[in-house]
């Protein structure tokens, strides 16, 4: 992992010599598209090479990379929206999602959706892949859009002040972020068992209902 990140901060300072803030937005944007780009790393950088002032570091940083991962959110909205809930309807069986579970995300979204979009856009790893779940539970857009907005500006901020605080030791603020990807992916990890175990009996129960 570390040799990856490694590979990515060299590319990332290439990109951010040659476009600047462009070069943020597409970064942010295609992470948020379900490509798993630590903004760790990403937004730290930024603060570091694009920003002369703790002020600037702030609104420039929490401006562009809000809006990549926007972008990239809108992407990721549009393929669960357009495309997830048809798909999941004919082949869900094969990924042991049945009508009930869309029926139920659907609830979820209704009553929590707003607070989702929201808060997990401060959660590493979380963050990355909540936008298509969003969309196959049709969320309301415009809530979806700005919570996504307003979420990841401060997280992008909190980040690109850390990197302009830190200047070139910028890189220790993933070493001490880094501890918590483990703890995330352990508690995903589990979820998934579950949710696979639930899911396994649930489903068979269902289409043994339905047949």
């Amino acid at each position: 992992m570390h040799g990856y990140e490694q590979q990515l901060v060299e590319f990332l300072q290439r990109l951010y010599h040659t476009i600047g803030w462009p070069g943020v937005v597409v970064i942010m944007t295609l992470e948020s598209a379900n490509i798993p780009i630590p903004s760790e790393v990403t937004m730290p950088l930024a603060g570091w090479m694009l920003t002369s002032s703790r002020t600037a570091a702030a609104l420039w940083g929490g401006f562009y990379g809000a809006l990549g991962c926007t972008l990239g959110s809108v992407l990721s909205y549009a393929l669960g929206a357009y495309g997830g809930r048809p798909f999941l309807e004919k082949y869900g069986r094969y990924v042991l999602v049945t009508p009930h579970d869309l029926d139920r995300a659907d609830r979820w979204f209704a009553r929590w959706g707003d607070a989702t979009a929201f808060f997990s856009r401060m959660l590493p790893i979380v963050r990355t892949f909540i936008s298509l779940p969003a969309g196959v539970a049709k969320m309301r857009f415009p809530t979806f859009t700005l919570y996504t907005f307003v979420g990841s500006f401060i997280w992008a901020a909190v980040l690109a002040v850390a990197g302009y605080e830190f200047g070139a030791r910028w890189e220790r603020i993933r070493e001490i972020m880094r501890p918590f990807d483990i703890p995330i992916a352990i508690v995903l990890v589990v979820g998934f068992a579950l949710y696979v175990w639930h899911h396994v009996r649930r489903a068979q129960k269902y289409h043994e209902n339905t047949e």
